[in-house]
C-alpha cells in the first residue's frame, strides 16, 4: 500500500465559536493536518452548515489547510465561493451532481487536492471511472448532515473493500478518508483496513460543549500511527 501516513481532519462543525481562537491554537500545537469544513445547503442534506463568512474568518485565524466537504446540490456552481487554496482539499459528493467528472475537473483547476465522497449506501464501484481524476475517496460512515450519529456498521467493511478495489485498480496511492463517528477505537480499526485521513469530531477530539481535548487528539494520533 502506497498511501500517505495517517492524518487528522478536525471537524469544525463541532467547535464552540466562543473559544475558537484558543482551540485553533491547540489544533496547531497538536499538528492537526486539516480543518474539516462541512458546508451544508439544506437541500442535499437536511441541515444548514458552515458558510462563506465563517470560512473567510477561519482563514484569518489559522494557517491550517481546509478540508472543504461540500454537502450541497450542484457544487460545480459554488466552487468560486470558498477561496480555495492549493493546500486545501475539496470533497465533492458523487450523489450531488449529474456531471461528477466535470465537477471534479473544475475543482482541480484551483490546484488543490480533490476528493470524491460516497454516502453509506453508494457502492464502491461508483468511483471506478474517476480514479485518474481524484486524489482520494471519502467514505461517509454516517449518513451526512448531523454530528454525533452512530457509525453505519457496514461502512467498516466498505472501507476495507474500497482499499482492495483501489489496490486492484493500481490506484493504492489514493487517500481514503473516513468521516462520521470516528472514535479512537474505530480509527485504529479503519487505519488497519486502509484509511489514512480521519475526520475527528465529538466522538474523538471535541468535548460535547465544543472544546478541543488535547489528550484525545494525542490518543487519536497514536491510534492512526500504525
Amino acid at each position: 500500500m502506497n498511501r500517505q501516513p495517517g492524518a487528522i481532519s478536525a471537524s469544525m462543525m463541532c467547535a464552540d465559536l466562543a473559544h475558537l481562537r484558543e482551540d485553533l491554537d491547540v489544533l496547531a500545537q497538536e499538528k492537526v493536518e486539516y480543518l474539516h469544513i462541512d458546508v451544508m445547503d439544506g437541500e442535499f442534506v437536511p441541515n444548514l452548515g458552515l458558510g462563506v463568512d465563517y470560512i473567510r474568518r477561519l482563514r484569518d485565524m489559522t494557517d491550517i489547510p481546509l478540508d472543504i466537504h461540500l454537502m450541497v446540490e450542484r457544487p460545480e456552481d459554488k466552487l468560486d465561493w470558498f477561496g480555495i487554496r492549493p493546500a486545501d482539499r475539496v470533497c465533492i459528493h458523487y450523489e450531488s451532481t449529474r456531471h461528477v467528472q466535470r465537477t471534479l475537473d473544475r475543482a482541480k483547476r484551483y490546484g488543490c487536492k480533490v476528493m470524491l465522497a460516497i454516502n453509506p449506501a453508494t457502492p464502491v464501484c461508483s468511483v471506478e471511472e474517476v480514479l485518474d481524476t481524484v486524489d482520494g475517496i471519502s467514505v461517509l460512515t454516517v449518513n451526512p448532515g448531523f454530528a454525533g450519529q452512530k457509525i453505519v456498521a457496514s461502512c467498516i467493511k466498505k472501507t476495507e473493500k474500497l482499499s482492495r478495489f483501489l489496490e486492484e485498480a493500481g490506484a493504492d496511492e489514493l487517500d481514503i478518508e473516513v468521516d462520521g463517528n470516528v472514535s479512537c477505537a474505530y480509527a485504529a480499526q479503519l487505519r488497519r483496513l486502509g484509511a489514512n485521513i480521519f475526520v475527528a469530531g465529538s466522538s474523538s477530539i471535541f468535548t460535547p460543549d465544543g472544546r478541543v481535548r488535547r489528550e484525545q487528539a494525542a490518543a487519536l494520533r497514536a491510534a492512526i500511527s500504525g
